[in-house]
């Protein structure tokens, strides 16, 4: 992206997205109120159980909760970081597949809802089983029962070793004011949320943006900020301006090579917020089209593929991937600890004499799709010029966000990138990636298996059961690895590179708190503001 030719023009872009939302350069020096610059034309939903616009969940954080959490900025790695929340105590039986939650006593729902019992919390995980936007993993529920005011218990058809973050810390599982609901009705309250977060909604603006005002009821440590407002600024150069001129106090930023060079020599004081390890940016090899069918052309292509090239190009944002999980990740591999034969070194020169191998001795030409959204573009381009020189062809078609993701849904890509964050749990990414329950359909109605892995070959859905069932963390450890390996040895998806969420926040704004890794959303209660 190239600052230094915008004009005042796009300024006055900025300053208008800002005016429509009640937001004037003196209004930006009030220490009393962070305003956030979201990277979207409008918000949807404030419902955390209907979000499906990752921007709409920078204002769910702030208010609602779940019964239990990590710390602020970062993700729990294993299940004793989850801390107390909405819930103070829990206990597991041996199977994994009863949990019993005791809950806090005294918390209070925002715009005087009355306080929190176990009565809304049954009704929150109903709701969220019944016709949430992740059914497929709540699905594993079988009840959720009050015993009293203060006490829930879970019982599950399956085991689940690691439940607190699959289905507790979960968007959809929020905790709701069934009170709430019931008077407000279900279609307003989509846009009119009632949790026990530490920032309650004072007003959600179709056009331009959601307003928060401090809880003050609230059962832990009031947010130190009285106000926040999210402003919707797609308009990336309209967004960027809105920061550097004080409009905003801080902007999701734009994951593209130099950005965040860029900004810092336009102001030095700028602070970076980034999550590791952020988005897993994976390459779908579709199967069911010729030559990536054969397994030659699947390895020469990843013998192509300079990964560590990749990071590095996206650098400080992007990281590297020796499997499908970061090495830091449970079921992560370093690359040392890899066979040799999996470990996939850069080497163009193997890469077409395994296409000579495979019949290709002049390599292979073949199109494919992607998005115009920096992150995908700037990652595409990049492998598209890393795999000529292999002998691999590729026509770039780069088209809108939103028909990417429909085209892809529908299979109509030969090697389709997908950028998601997941949680430091392993079988999350390869339920939704790789199961053949998830396959693709070019009618639109099936998953995010673009390969066809599990359909058009064996996959990993024998090793994926076992895993999702396994009582003990160590068994589903192992069995992950097991699956990282075999998908190393058939090359359906590959891990590309990670690349960390980020966002660039003004230098007298605090956040009290460092960003680790954690989802694309973070805590705005204990931040502070100078002016």
């Amino acid at each position: 992206m190239t600052l230094n030719r915008r004009n005042f023009m796009e300024l006055a872009a900025a300053t208008t997205a800002l005016t429509a939302f009640g937001v004037s350069s003196a209004r930006a020096q009030n220490a009393d109120t962070f305003r956030m610059g979201i990277a979207a034309n409008n918000p949807r939903h404030s419902d955390p159980n209907l979000t499906t616009q990752g921007s709409d969940n920078w204002a769910t954080e702030q208010m609602y909760e779940q019964l239990v959490r990590p710390d602020d900025g970062r993700f729990a790695l294993t299940q004793d970081e989850y801390l107390p929340t909405l819930a103070t105590e829990w206990t597991q039986s041996d199977d994994a597949k009863v949990w019993t939650f005791k809950l806090r006593e005294g918390v209070q729902f925002h715009r005087g809802y009355g306080e929190m019992t176990s009565e809304d919390v049954v009704f929150s995980y109903e709701r969220a089983i019944a016709g949430g936007t992740n059914k497929t993993i709540l699905s594993n529920i079988e009840s959720v029962v009050a015993n009293g005011p203060y006490e829930v218990t879970i019982t599950l058809k399956q085991p689940d070793v690691n439940l607190l973050g699959t289905s507790i810390f979960n968007n959809n599982t929020s905790i709701i004011s069934k009170k709430a609901y019931e008077e407000i009705g279900a279609e307003a309250f989509a846009t009119d949320a009632v949790g026990t977060g530490p920032y309650e909604l004072v007003e959600f603006n179709p056009e331009s943006g959601t307003k928060m005002t401090r809880h003050e009821g609230y059962w832990g440590d009031k947010a130190k900020i009285a106000n926040v407002e999210c402003v919707y600024i797609a308009d990336t150069t309209a967004r960027t301006l809105a920061l550097l001129s004080g409009e905003v106090d801080c902007i999701e930023a734009v994951r593209a090579p130099g950005w965040i060079d860029s900004m810092l020599q336009r102001d030095p004081n700028l602070k970076i917020d980034m999550t590791t390890p952020g988005s897993f940016n994976t390459l779908h090899i579709n199967l069911t089209r010729a030559p990536f069918d054969n397994l030659l052309v699947r390895q020469a292509l990843m013998h192509a593929i300079d990964r560590e090239a990749v990071a590095a190009a996206l650098a400080p944002m992007g990281g590297t991937m020796n499997g499908l999980q970061p090495d830091f990740f449970p079921a992560g591999f370093k690359k040392e600890e890899l066979p040799e034969e999996l470990q996939y070194n850069y080497d163009p020169e193997k890469s077409r004499a395994l296409l000579a191998e495979a019949g290709y001795p002049d390599g292979i030409s073949f199109s494919a799709l992607c998005s115009q959204r920096e992150d995908y573009s700037s990652t595409m381009l990049i492998v598209q010029e890393l795999i000529r020189p292999a002998g691999f062809n590729m026509d770039l078609q780069i088209i809108d966000h939103t028909a990417y993701h429909a085209d892809n849904r529908s299979d109509k890509n030969t090697l389709a990138m997908h950028s998601s964050s997941y949680p430091p749990i392993p079988t999350q990414i390869y339920f939704q990636q790789l199961a053949s329950a998830s396959e693709v359909k070019s009618d639109g109605t099936g998953g995010g298996n673009y390969s066809h892995y599990g359909v058009a070959m064996p996959g990993i859905d024998d090793l994926l059961a076992q895993a999702l069932v396994a009582s003990d963390y160590e068994t589903y450890l192992d069995l992950c690895k097991q699956i990282e390996l075999q998908v190393l040895r058939d090359l359906p998806l590959i891990g590309l590179s990670t690349l960390g969420f980020t966002a660039v926040r003004r230098g007298e704004v605090d956040l009290g708190y460092e960003v680790e890794s954690g989802y694309a959303r973070w805590r705005f209660h204990r931040a502070t503001k100078t002016v």
